[in-house]
């Protein structure tokens, strides 16, 4: 396995304008991305190195994290080598539509909008948005956001979320889960928003900070692939379910979240 960070310097942020745009451009033949994999004898996957429990840099400086493990699962069912590309929440879409990876498993929330630019496998993890603030903080929870500034992580769900639940809140974004993470640390916003799991492996880096306020959206992460490669999609979707049934998506579950996955993975006959 290899790690790659040349290709995501390859497209500006701002592509995520234009998501119906890159959607049309997506390529038409349905096996390109699955016939290029075994052609090449590897699976290109764009993961991030930012995200803990789902991506991120090792105390080793290895790329590790829960999305790391799945697509690593996906390789060794085609038999093929496997090279991790950064990806961040603004990039994942456009580097994917542009060809620089075969799939996207970068904690990405399914939605009808990026549908208009990609497609998605089944649902692999169901996640929901909380808060983290510093222990002897007054924020209870999203009633208490009114005038506070809370950090968010810049191009996804979770921002559009927070502006519809705490309207008075003041949003700060920024363009990464750790940058969003220090700047709450070091009292430049007075919470941070985000998915649960990830906000979990956050606080377990330092001590004095809590979740508050419960849960209060649907995050359910899809694997990204191109507009038309249905059988690249086929495949990873038959991943996800032999790895539920098997009881090898327990395993990876427990070692990245230590609870038991409470939300199962859609599951079809195979006959």
């Amino acid at each position: 396995m290899t790690w790659s960070t040349t290709r995501s310097r390859w497209v500006p942020a701002l592509a995520l304008l234009f998501l119906g745009l890159l959607g049309a451009l997506a390529p038409v033949r349905a096996d390109d991305a699955l016939e290029a994999i075994k052609a090449r004898h590897k699976l290109i996957a764009g993961v991030k190195n930012d995200t803990p429990p789902f991506g991120y840099i090792d105390d080793k400086n290895e790329v590790v994290g829960f999305d790391v493990d799945i697509v690593r699962e996906i390789a060794k069912a085609l038999e093929v080598d496997l090279e991790l590309v950064k990806v961040t929440s603004p990039t994942r879409i456009p580097l994917l539509v542009s060809g620089n990876i075969d799939l996207s498993a970068a904690s990405m929330t399914h939605t009808r909008e990026r549908e208009g630019a990609i497609d998605f496998s089944i649902t692999y993890y169901t996640g929901a948005q909380s808060l983290l603030v510093p222990a002897e903080s007054s924020i209870k929870g999203l009633d208490d956001l009114s005038g506070k500034t809370v950090a968010v992580q810049q191009g996804t769900t979770l921002e559009k979320t927070l502006a519809k639940a705490a309207p008075e809140a003041k949003i700060q974004s920024f363009r990464d889960y750790t940058t969003a993470w220090l700047a709450l640390r070091q009292g430049r916003a007075d919470a941070f928003t985000g998915s649960y799991d990830v906000l979990r492996g956050f606080a377990r880096e330092a001590p004095g900070f809590q979740i508050v306020g419960g849960k209060f959206s649907l995050e359910p992460f899809g694997i990204g692939v191109r507009h038309g490669d249905w059988q690249l999609r086929n495949v990873v979707n038959a991943v996800l379910q032999d790895l539920w049934t098997s009881g090898r998506y327990r395993e990876i579950y427990l070692k990245w979240f230590q609870v038991e996955p409470d939300v199962p993975i859609e599951t079809w006959p195979k006959g």
